[in-house]
């Protein structure tokens, strides 16, 4: 089996065509703000700078970051590629708990009593990007398509 074969190979299920669609849709506004300064974001070059300098990642880190939210999440709405769009998020969120959410404990700041945001949400998607890089986009998904194209289905 070649590498697109096994990126697209996916079943007609329901299942994963739930887990990408929630999971793109819900980060989506968060790539937006990143990238485009949409939704109240500072926009690219704007969390470039607070990415590499405030938090001292990397540029090409944290142009990844920005690349997995956004154009990540658009792969997964259109189901296309979502192991590898589904993985980047599924970084994003295992970095970001590590290196900021997890010393603000599991539960989101809900009330503001807390210094930041804890790590529950993270878990979630983490949950979902596992479910589509196991079994792939599912149900009405361009990798789908592709897969019956090259007959990796």
């Amino acid at each position: 089996m070649n590498a697109l074969s096994f990126l697209t190979r996916t079943n007609d299920s329901a299942a994963p065509l739930v887990a990408r669609l929630t999971l793109g849709l819900v980060m989506f506004p968060h790539g937006a703000q990143k990238a485009l300064g949409w939704f109240g974001g500072y926009g690219y070059s704007g969390t470039m700078g607070f990415f590499t300098g405030t938090l001292h990642i990397p540029a090409v880190f944290a142009f990844l970051a920005i690349a997995a939210e956004f154009a990540g999440a658009l792969a997964l709405i259109l189901g296309l590629f979502g192991r590898v769009a589904a993985f980047g998020m599924a970084a994003v969120m295992a970095v970001a708990i590590l290196s900021v959410h997890a010393t603000n404990g599991f539960f989101m700041n809900w009330n503001g009593n807390q210094k930041g945001e804890g790590f529950e949400y993270h878990l979630l998607v983490l949950g979902l990007a596992a479910i589509v890089m196991i079994y792939g986009a599912g149900k009405a998904s361009l990798d789908g398509i592709i897969s019956q194209r090259i007959g990796g289905k």
